[in-house]
């Protein structure tokens, strides 16, 4: 029985994770804060009815143009910041655990209170969507994460077994393929889901992880060049605005943000890469307070994002956007609403943390071990019977 005895040692937490607990670099944990309140920005405009009303009049509302243009800028910054620890680091059980349990906590509690207000109707499509985390892996952001986060570990094989001139040789590839293409209007749209663009940003921050330049450490130039990016950005947006409406073509809030409304495209990725390493660069203190909203950031988004009935119950009925628009001081709603939004959502997974995160993680890990064990055993005695 000496196979079963090693088994019972054996614990789904690795001894990293249960001993020591690293600190949060909190320059990436304000940057995370900051790549979310992007996405909340963006959910404010293209959840809440208001692009029906700026396409009437562009030029008028080129200010929501620019406030909700930075989505899929901020989905790249996320997932770069993965790439760049992760990348030298190993998944874990418990870290997937602590990832999928999240998922499935929102999803299944959002689902179950939107049904029981009548706020969404039930159907069996629906409960399934809440109880299995990988629907809608064409266009879903959590769903393809999830799937991403189980295919690091094969990429860092990858990435570990090939020299810096191959690894670069790869990162220009994908950039070619997807962004380079991607970005050329006159060339057909190059298609992929989020599994695979986020397997692109791995490779890019993998290898600046790996390699550092001479400008790796600077501030200063990783800023100008955040500045010079974000310039061209918002210029490429008016300037695509006014000559449409220059040759009264028909406006279009995507048509407008050619060159960001796609995380694949150049001016999007450029601009990824640029605030993450100016970020990367700041050298804040350790600061608790930093690190603590941070670590909230992915439950805000979860939250605020819910796809059964969340978007039009939080942007339409409570935030009332449309009736602001119209009637009120939009944009000083426009900030403090997506502040409160992310606030509120912060303080709710905060609490979540604090009541519910390691019960759930001790029972499913217990689980987990226990199905390990029993499988070992059904082994052993099947090989001591053939023996």
């Amino acid at each position: 029985m000496q196979r079963v005895t090693k088994m019972t040692s054996i614990h789904p937490m690795s001894l990293t994770d249960r001993c020591v607990k690293k600190k949060r670099n909190s320059s990436l944990e304000l940057f995370r804060i900051f790549v979310m309140l992007l996405i909340v920005m963006h959910h404010y405009v293209v959840h809440s009815g208001l692009l029906d009303e700026i396409v009437k009049n562009p030029i008028g509302n080129i200010y929501f143009f620019l406030f909700g243009m930075w989505g899929k800028v901020g989905i790249n910054c996320f997932v770069l910041i993965t790439g760049y620890f992760m990348c030298q680091s190993k998944i874990t059980l418990h870290k997937f655990l602590k990832l999928f349990l999240e998922v499935e906590f929102y999803s299944i509690i959002l689902g179950a209170i939107f049904i029981a207000s009548g706020y969404t109707p039930f159907s069996w499509r629906y409960l399934y969507s809440m109880l299995i985390p990988f629907n809608g892996v064409s266009s879903n952001f959590t769903a393809c994460f999830l799937l991403f986060y189980l295919l690091i570990p094969f990429l860092n094989t990858c990435i570990n077994n090939i020299n810096k001139k191959q690894h670069l040789s790869l990162l220009l590839l994908c950039v070619f393929i997807y962004t380079v293409l991607g970005s050329l209007s006159f060339i057909n749209e190059v298609s992929f889901n989020y599994v695979t663009w986020f397997c692109v940003l791995y490779v890019i921050a993998s290898y600046l992880k790996k390699y550092p330049t001479i400008y790796d450490n600077s501030f200063r130039f990783w800023g100008i060049m955040t500045a010079f990016n974000l310039f061209i950005s918002v210029f490429s947006i008016v300037l695509i605005i006014y000559v449409m409406d220059y040759f009264d073509l028909k406006q279009n809030f995507f048509r407008a943000g050619f060159f960001l409304i796609d995380s694949n495209k150049i001016l999007a990725l450029s601009l990824s890469v640029s605030m993450f390493m100016m970020f990367k660069n700041l050298r804040l203190k350790y600061s608790k307070v930093i690190n603590t909203i941070g670590s909230c950031t992915f439950g805000v988004f979860l939250i605020h994002d819910f796809f059964g009935g969340m978007r039009p119950w939080l942007w339409k009925d409570v935030c009332q956007t449309l009736y602001f628009y119209h009637h009120g001081n939009i944009y000083f709603h426009s900030i403090l609403a997506c502040v409160l939004v992310f606030v509120v959502c912060a303080l709710i997974d905060f609490l979540r943390q604090k009541t519910v995160e390691q019960p759930l993680l001790h029972l499913a890990e217990s689980f987990i071990l226990r199905q390990k064990l029993r499988i070992c055993r059904h082994y052993e005695k099947r090989a001591m019977r053939e023996t």
